[in-house]
């Protein structure tokens, strides 16, 4: 069904952007002839013959910039969905048996305060009023943000600020997977286990791994994206860091 689903949306892209190279075809034509029609209408024409020729004109520039309109319409939808498709958290389905803790619910509470975590790596508790954008960070923001992402629906992907740059690639492709108003965050953090590579958490979850693998990250991601205890709209995160 999810490879179906897949194809599905490839086929979309591919028809949208024939329907876009046809139009844009049809209005480079359009303008040959609006071309044509113009230095056709020279003075030793007619009255009459002159404003049937400029009428025919205008109508060969109205349909021309329409079909030119359409056209990148078309092609502005179809990079739409494949950025959409490329990033689809279905992709994420590989079904990998996982390892994952149920840590405690330390409640959701909002707080401007200095705040501490009994977790070393927290998944809930008392946190900051705002949250941070989706995508991939060099140092760690404050657990207070990061807490609220995670209250979101949001999964953090946590790994040694020195980890190889083939890793950080990896995490760093990652972090543009979103679902519904939930997205990824893959965060350097120092307080990394020495002996794992990379911890993975949700809102009360987390999943420590000693070496990355992709299937083990991607099923976690798929199970638990957006089912954080507050769920906000897509069109209301916009990327997060908007609450």
């Amino acid at each position: 069904m999810e490879h179906s689903t897949l194809q599905d949306g490839s086929g979309v892209i591919a028809i949208l952007l024939y329907i876009g190279l046809a139009l844009f075809i049809l209005a480079v034509i359009g303008y040959v002839f609006a071309a044509k029609t113009r230095k056709a209408n020279t003075s030793k024409l007619k009255k009459a013959e002159k404003q049937t020729l400029q009428k025919k004109l205008k109508t060969w520039l109205i349909l021309s910039h329409t079909l030119l309109i359409l056209s990148i319409c078309s092609f502005g939808t179809s990079l739409i969905q494949y950025s959409s498709s490329k990033y689809s958290v279905e992709k994420l389905n590989y079904n990998a048996p996982i390892q994952v803790t149920t840590d405690k619910d330390y409640g959701r509470d909002h707080s401007e305060d200095m705040l501490s975590y009994e977790m070393t790596i927290p998944t809930s508790g008392t946190h900051s009023p705002h949250d941070l954008k989706f995508g991939f960070y060099t140092e760690r923001p404050t657990y207070a943000m990061l807490v609220h992402n995670l209250e979101h629906g949001d999964i953090i992907l946590y790994f040694h600020p020195d980890a190889p740059k083939e890793l950080q690639d990896k995490l760093a492709y990652l972090s543009h997977f979103k679902k519904a108003g939930a997205g990824v965050l893959a965060v350097a953090n120092p307080d990394v286990p020495k002996d794992m590579e990379v911890v993975v958490t949700a809102w009360t979850k987390t999943m420590q791994l000693p070496k990355f693998d992709e299937a083990s990250v991607g099923t976690f991601i798929y199970q638990n994206i957006d089912n954080g205890p507050e769920k906000i709209p897509s069109e209301v995160r916009r990327g997060g860091g908007t609450m």
